[in-house]
């Protein structure tokens, strides 16, 4: 039985090994540091960047023991950043590769901690039926997988998959992980000194929580009857305490009645055997494959110790299964975006995707209307309603404030071909650089091209500026120009019953129209121009935003935003004011 304490940590070297070998198992621990060679600022150094000199040493290392099959191996890296943060390497390797090349056990990391969730755990697997989207994104933590686990013939060997946990941070969070490996199974207990110190830590070593800790390889040597017997046999649990444990009780519980039914309740006693834990191990006989169920929840364990003081401390009730099938562990929005996302494969498909998007909104529908012979107005949508009329009333309007839409189209195309920032790149200073959707470059390679670092990194300065500065800009301008069309129309139809009577005789059918629809509060709503007011509180939200964004980067990078990034920093603002005053008037 062997522990470990873990910490997430800043890691200060580039790979490190260590092994432990017991009598009958083998465990190797391979630790390394995938930040950038230069130190980018912040916020553009996000990602790890393994490169493909640091995945050779992490393969090297990982495979030190394949040459000798007479112990299994228990494999568990760790490193600083999520594979959801980590970059591909020139030759286009990844952590990934390397990690389900050699089934790893697990691979710890930190970066996230619990900032976003507490279930940021991934199960990886490699499979020649993944879907192209799980390239892109998993919806939870477990693959969603079509194809089965083969027959027995084909060997445990043939799965190649590995947990990724997420670590808490002591630091900050005050946040500590015991790590536990008990014949080839690893189980870990997560300790929260926030809430106050604990003199009693349990952690249960096996069976494994069904949620995060059992792989599908396990699925396979029970169906196949390759398991050991003796690691089956007995529940077992590590107990840490301050104070003499007087006993310690295992309860396993039946939820499929609708509640939890005791099934069985046994005293566990204390392990004398050798081990090099800190913890003592108490172990209790049962039958497991009383237990077997297709369901992967049914049981529930929990472990209860209780101390000469009369203290008792007990377990979360965690699911088991002892045919090893993986109970379904969902994410929340947030834990998905952070955990589930592959990042830096996203990036570009996220951004040509806006360009796409965006350019066609705003030159489609401007060729569609030059060369249409129909009218499309506000009268015409109300006389005849319909989704393509509305759409073309709406183009109308926004195609009317002059050279709004000329403006934004010529900032997006601005943004592909010009840098967006000048600034110092480097923690220590040093040299300028300027930054593009690529990258930042500061200074040319040996054959003239441009040199790119900090690729995908600078997505925290470019996909908020484009979704949540360009885009809502695009949509309040939008709903300026249409606001103005309706009061427009509302203030010629007042003034053509005041001046000319006859309008109404001439056009009888079309003042009905607008008589009918102006009547009670939609004429109250455009005479006091309320709809105005609340896009104008919103344009005041996409101020605050692009402000906070330039200030971010004012401080990151010790610039100037009228000498450094003026372009950037005044083009969306002076666009939406200029909407803004084009608008205020019929």
């Amino acid at each position: 039985m062997i522990h470990v304490k873990s910490f997430p940590l800043f890691l200060i070297f580039l790979c490190t090994c260590s092994t432990i070998q017991t009598a009958i198992r083998k465990l190797l621990f391979v630790g390394f540091d995938s930040t950038m060679s230069v130190g980018l600022r912040g916020p553009t150094n996000l990602f790890g960047h393994p490169t493909d000199k640091l995945l050779a040493k992490i393969d090297s290392e990982l495979s030190q023991w394949n040459s000798e099959p007479t112990k299994p191996v228990t494999k568990i890296s760790f490193g600083h950043f999520p594979l959801s943060f980590s970059a591909a390497s020139d030759s286009g390797k990844t952590l990934r590769d390397i990690f389900l090349k050699h089934s790893l056990s697990a691979y710890l990391c930190g970066h996230l901690h619990t900032k976003f969730g507490k279930n940021l755990k991934r199960h990886h697997y490699l499979s020649n039926n993944l879907l192209t989207s799980q390239k892109f994104f998993q919806l939870n933590a477990h693959q969603n997988l079509s194809e089965s686990r083969g027959n027995c013939s084909n060997g445990a060997s043939a799965f190649k998959e590995f947990w990724e946990w997420e670590m808490g941070d002591w630091r900050k969070s005050r946040a500590m992980r015991i790590l536990s490996i008990d014949r080839g199974f690893l189980s870990f207990v997560d300790i929260d000194f926030e809430l106050g110190g604990k003199k009693t830590i349990i952690l249960p070593t096996f069976p494994l929580d069904s949620r995060f800790m059992v792989k599908m390889s396990s699925a396979y040597q029970y169906e196949c009857k390759s398991i050991d017997h003796s690691a089956y046999s007995t529940i077992r649990t590590l107990v840490f305490s301050s104070s003499t444990i007087a006993s310690v009780v295992v309860r396993i519980y039946d939820s499929r009645p609708g509640n939890l039914n005791v099934v069985l309740e046994s005293s566990m006693n204390k392990h004398d055997g050798g081990t090099f834990s800190r913890g003592d191990l108490y172990v209790a006989p049962w039958n497991f494959e009383a237990f077997e169920d297709p369901s992967p929840d049914r049981y529930w364990l929990q472990v209860e110790a209780t101390d000469i003081a009369g203290r008792s401390t007990l377990t979360e009730l965690r699911p088991f299964s002892i045919n090893g099938l993986t109970a379904k562990l969902s994410w929340t929005w947030k834990e998905f975006v952070v955990m589930g996302c592959q990042w830096d494969a996203l990036y570009y498909p996220i951004l040509w995707s806006f360009y796409f998007c965006t350019f066609s909104i705003l030159i489609i529908p401007k060729l569609m209307l030059a060369f249409s012979k129909k009218h499309y107005g506000y009268r015409n949508f109300i006389a005849k309603k319909s989704l393509i009329n509305g759409i073309a009333w709406v183009f109308k309007e926004f195609y009317a404030v002059p050279l709004l839409w000329l403006g934004i189209a010529v900032y997006l195309f601005y943004l592909l071909l010009c840098p967006w920032v000048l600034g110092k790149v480097f923690t220590d200073g040093g040299e300028m650089g300027f930054m593009t959707f690529k990258g930042w470059v500061v200074k040319f390679n040996k054959i003239g091209k441009l040199d790119f670092i900090g690729v995908p990194d600078i997505m925290v300065v470019v996909l908020p500026h484009l979704f949540f500065v360009i885009l809502p800009t695009i949509l309040v301008t939008g709903a300026l120009a249409v606001e103005r069309g309706m009061y427009r129309q509302r203030f010629l139809s007042l003034s053509g019953k005041k001046e000319d009577d006859h309008i109404e005789e001439n056009n009888g059918s079309r003042s009905r129209i607008g008589d009918s629809y102006w009547n009670g509060k939609s004429s109250t709503c455009i005479d006091k121009r309320w709809i105005r007011n609340i896009v104008l509180v919103a344009s005041l939200a996409i101020f605050w935003k692009h402000f906070k964004s330039c200030r971010v980067l004012v401080k990151a990078y010790d610039i100037n935003p009228f000498l450094h990034f003026p372009v950037y920093s005044l083009t969306m603002p002076v666009l939406l004011t200029y909407a803004i005053y084009k608008t205020r008037r019929v």
